[in-house]
């Protein structure tokens, strides 16, 4: 198959918002794979990824990469294994051999193929392929019902090995996939509401009420001495977390797969900024717990000593859970009806350092990779109203338009303003085209990717929280921001300070 086709299957993606329309786009694509290895290219290509982790190549090495051919000629398998040769380059004089490859590759694409490339590359490939819109294309593609291809695809932690053995050996081909100890699935998510009375209209009463503490999701497989620790991502990060691997060979199992968060905490009990949490996971190094102590806590079970958990409702996988990891490394959990006595729980919760709570089902199953009304997130939020200092061009269905704002705050003692992050969430195509217009009037200067403003236009923005971060003059970046509208009725010299931000941002330093 040639990479042009998977390139304009990619455009068409990026420009429309059906779900049914882009599953018809990548399964009518699907059909036409020759072999299981093109299969799989294909799709993890239309997912936004490469097959290679990592490739070594930078995105400046992208940028003077040589000019685009004139007609298509790459294969994806083609392209496939220059990737993987890349990712094979090594020692000295690597750098120059790895831009004769780059050189090489990008040679033979095209002007749109190269944009491809470079978008796959460095991870911003953005068209919504995501592994749900995936399945509907294989179940499409294969006639195959849509559960049993989500089923697997949450099994196997990726849409691509299902695909292709579905594709390849029709509906016998998902006999291969089941919950295996040692091969991480794809993890239960939650969705979220404003208080936990709207929680429990979701999740239905009694609900469980847990913490939800401000750290790195795990996932903990055992198998005889053997233990595995994943991210939410699925990465897997043993060997960085020593005290994890001793806390699961502790337990009275022989086999034993958990889900669970991992966290620092001071000496009284309270989390570290979650800064602290994720360098010493983030640090590839067996650092141990000398540099950063962790602590895991579990709160669910999805198979212990060869029985799989997961279609048991939540009551009867606690339990299990109950049975097997200690209370100190259970998160802490009421179980009521009273709406009341949920939110007490949580203002508690945040009392103690932590950012909500989770309102959990106990009657539904563990729905691995899907985000279902049997967990609900409450999390405390912040908001502000910030000035828009500069708007990034947007990829893929955004192309055409400002998107990626850069937020600022006023400075109290210069009156000057002072970026303290970016975010492009939270925008209609409503938004989108008013920015994109308005922006323009107000812009003092631009680059090819960029619209510099007169910082004039105030937005309010809800975070979940103030990190330390030295990427930014004021040192600090808010932590998932999303766009809530724009204050219009706010002149410039109205938006929140600098030192209120900082204000927020120090009692978690303090903690």
């Amino acid at each position: 198959m040639l990479l042009a086709e998977v390139v304009a299957t990619s455009t068409a993606l990026s420009q429309t918002r059906s779900r049914r329309a882009k599953a018809d786009l990548i399964a009518s694509l699907l059909t036409t794979a020759t072999d299981p290895v093109e299969t799989e290219i294909v799709v993890t290509y239309l997912s936004g990824e490469l097959r290679q982790r990592r490739t070594g190549v930078g995105w400046r090495t992208l940028a003077d990469a040589a000019g685009p051919a004139e007609s298509t000629s790459l294969t994806v398998e083609e392209v496939d294994r220059a990737f993987g040769e890349l990712a094979e380059i090594s020692g000295a004089g690597s750098q120059a051999r790895r831009r004769e490859a780059v050189d090489a590759l990008f040679g033979r694409a095209t002007e749109d193929e190269q944009r491809f490339l470079r978008f796959l590359v460095s991870g911003e490939l953005r068209q919504g392929a995501l592994d749900g819109v995936m399945a509907d294309a294989v179940a499409k593609a294969t006639g195959i019902g849509l559960d049993k291809i989500r089923a697997a695809t949450m099994l196997r932690g990726a849409a691509a090995p299902v695909a292709v053995a579905v594709l390849t050996e029709g509906e016998a081909g998902l006999d291969q996939f089941g919950l295996e100890v040692g091969r991480g699935v794809q993890p239960m998510l939650a969705q979220s509401a404003t208080g936990v009375a709207e929680a429990m209209t979701k999740t239905g009463a009694p609900a469980a009420i847990e913490w939800k503490l401000d750290g790195i999701r795990i996932q903990a497989h055992r198998d005889g001495d053997t233990v595995v620790v994943y991210t939410r991502t699925l990465d897997d990060i043993t060997n960085r977390v020593p005290e994890v691997v001793d806390a699961v060979r502790a337990l009275k199992a022989e086999q034993i797969v958990l889900d669970g968060e991992l966290i620092a905490l001071r000496p009284g009990g309270r989390p570290e900024p979650f800064q602290v949490t994720g360098s010493r996971t983030a640090t590839r190094a067996a650092t141990g717990p000398e540099t950063v102590p962790l602590t895991p806590y579990f709160f669910d079970i999805l198979h212990v000593d060869g029985q799989d958990l997961l279609g048991l409702d939540g009551a009867e996988r606690y339990e299990w859970l109950r049975k097997v990891v200690p209370e100190e490394q259970r998160i802490p959990r009421l179980v009521t009806a009273d709406p009341e006595a949920g939110q007490e729980f949580f203002a508690d919760a945040v009392r103690r350092g932590h950012e909500g709570v989770m309102v959990k089902s106990l009657t539904v199953p563990y729905e691995a990779g899907r985000r279902g009304s049997g967990w609900v997130k409450v999390k405390q939020t912040h908001t502000l109203d910030l000035v828009v200092l500069a708007a990034e061009w947007g990829h893929g269905r955004r192309t055409g338009w400002l998107s990626n704002l850069h937020l600022g705050a006023r400075d109290e003692a210069t009156g000057e303003f002072v970026m303290l992050g970016k975010t492009f969430k939270g925008l209609t195509d409503e938004l989108l085209r008013w920015q994109t217009e308005r922006f323009q009037q107000l812009a003092v200067r631009r680059d090819d990717y960029t619209v510099y403003l007169r910082p004039e236009i105030v937005v309010e923005i809800a975070f979940d929280g103030v990190q330390t971060s030295p990427r930014y003059p004021a040192g600090m970046a808010l932590r998932f921001a999303r766009v809530l509208r724009y204050r219009e009725d706010k002149a410039a010299s109205e938006a929140d300070t600098v030192q209120s931000v900082r204000a927020i941002h120090q009692p978690e330093e303090d903690r």
